[in-house]
Parts: C-alpha cells; structure tokens; sequence
C-alpha cells in the first residue's frame, strides 16, 4: 500500500522565500534545492560537518553546509521581502493554468503551473 504525500508545487528551484516558522524566522533566501516535502534555502539552517581526512598529507577541515527544512516552513516572496499566497487560474487562449496573487486590488500574474517545454 503506497502512501500519498500532498506536495507543494509552488515553490521551485531559485524562488525567493522567506520562513515564517522556527529558529530562523524572518530570514530571507534563494531556494537552492527543492525534494518532495523539504527545500534547501541559501543562508538558511546552516550546520557545521566535521571531515576527516581522506588521503595521506590532507587536512581535515570543518564545512558550513545548509540543511532541509520542511516546506510549510516557508512562504514564497516578491519584491521587498512581501510575503504572497499564490493562487490558480486559467488565463489566455489556450487556458493555461498560471499562478497568481494579489496585490491590493490588482491580480499579477507569477508564472505558469507547469515549465514550459525545452
């Protein structure tokens, strides 16, 4: 029996973010990685590794990675760091779903559901 998880599409690879929730709340950062319920923010959640030494004559070295946090930890980000709920709807000719939100009274369009074909 497989398990459904209920992912997130609206948050993408170099989208701008910002964490509403946790130690680093109301940092701002690029997504740099994007896994099914976790994304990887730049300058977000960064931890020290240790390394050892792997061959004769190097020198171990400690690294500053960043680490996963859960995606409903963050909330995609316009210009001057306002937070925005994305919302669907079909737009143009060819009806194509595109992600929008509102900004007073005006809808923007953000960008397309799906990437358009290479």
């Amino acid at each position: 029996m497989s398990v459904k998880t209920n992912t997130n599409k609206k948050i993408r690879k170099g989208d701008k973010v910002k964490v509403i929730a946790g130690n680093y709340r109301g940092q701002v950062g690029t997504v740099i990685k994007r896994d099914a319920e976790t994304v990887t923010v730049q300058g977000v959640n960064v931890r020290k590794k240790h390394v050892k030494p792997t061959q004769q004559g190097q020198k171990g070295n400690i690294l500053s990675i960043e680490r996963p946090i859960h995606i409903s930890n963050v909330m995609l980000c316009v210009e001057d760091d306002k937070t925005v709920k994305l919302k669907v709807k079909t737009a143009g000719k060819d009806h194509h779903k595109v992600f929008y939100f509102n900004d007073g009274k005006k809808e923007v369009t953000y960008r397309p559901v799906r990437k358009a074909p290479a």
